[in-house]
């Protein structure tokens, strides 16, 4: 289907019923002790890595938030109003046992795709806030997929049960992370004017991304002429880069450079853009 705003909603609603089916399986087959054990994000173990999907999605179903009296803000992960937002949520769910937290999860995104198919396509095109800034509500559930996949994916490096790096929810996510990669090269990473970057990821999701600087950076069908730069890297890695899920320093051997191996150096250490 052909939308004003490219975001057809039985194809995102598809998707983001798929992705809480595949975190709720990964999730009903671990022990009770790795829902303590720490993730990548600061300060957050499994249990609060769901416990921030479930509070997202409690969020959209009108559900209130928990006390804002809780004080979070002297935390050191906790830089902005939506990580104190997404904290409280976390707090409140600290005492609950994984089946508890499994049934919570089940029943808020039950009642969430209820809603979602109530929706209309025009209510999928009509404005909205979102996490990036004003866009449209169909832009607003692929953010949803997108951060329950990366999220997942933080689930499945703590507990080494690697998996859902391809399909649907990854293609999503993956469409959302590119997005912003004319910011990242063009504002965090500095290319100059007239640079053309490529990226090639090797999978499992393979795809080529190329952005051209003109005035501005932003990503294109193609460059006009070579690529100043070519970065080569598997998309898993991609993702964990522009997620800040592990540290550029440590990984930018793992990334293949042709052309300017500064200026890609430069772009692979600044990929990280995620709230």
């Amino acid at each position: 289907m052909t939308t004003t705003t490219g975001f057809d909603k039985d194809t995102i609603t598809g998707a983001l019923a798929t992705q809480w089916e595949s975190l709720d399986t990964l999730l009903a087959s671990l022990p009770a002790a790795a829902w303590d054990e720490p993730s990548t994000l600061p300060g957050w173990t499994v249990r609060d890595v769901v416990a921030h999907v479930i509070g997202t999605e409690a969020s959209l179903l009108g559900e209130q938030a928990p006390d804002p009296d809780i004080d979070v803000t002297e935390l050191a992960h906790v830089r902005n109003d939506v990580a104190a937002f997404n904290e409280r949520w976390v707090q409140s769910m600290r005492d609950r046992d994984p089946q508890r937290m499994l049934d919570r999860f089940r029943d808020v995104i039950s009642r969430r795709g209820v809603a979602l198919q109530a929706m209309t396509q025009d209510d999928f095109d009509a404005p909205s806030w979102t996490p990036v800034g004003h866009a449209t509500y169909g832009r607003f559930m692929r953010i949803r997929i997108f951060d329950t996949w990366l999220h997942e994916q933080d689930i499945r490096d703590v507990v080494g049960l690697p998996g859902h790096e391809d399909g649907p929810c990854a293609e999503q996510s993956l469409d959302e992370l590119t997005e912003s990669l004319g910011f990242v090269i063009g504002k965090r990473a500095g290319a100059p004017d007239g640079a053309g970057v490529t990226l090639e990821l090797t999978g499992p999701l393979r795809r080529t991304v190329h952005v051209a600087v003109d005035g501005r950076a932003s990503v294109v069908p193609e460059l006009p002429g070579p690529a100043t730069t070519t970065l080569r890297l598997n998309s898993g890695l991609f993702a964990r880069l522009a997620g800040g899920r592990v540290a550029a320093a440590d990984r930018l051997s793992d990334v293949e450079y042709s052309g300017d191996t500064e200026l890609g150096r430069r772009i692979a250490g600044n990929l990280a853009f995620t709230i």
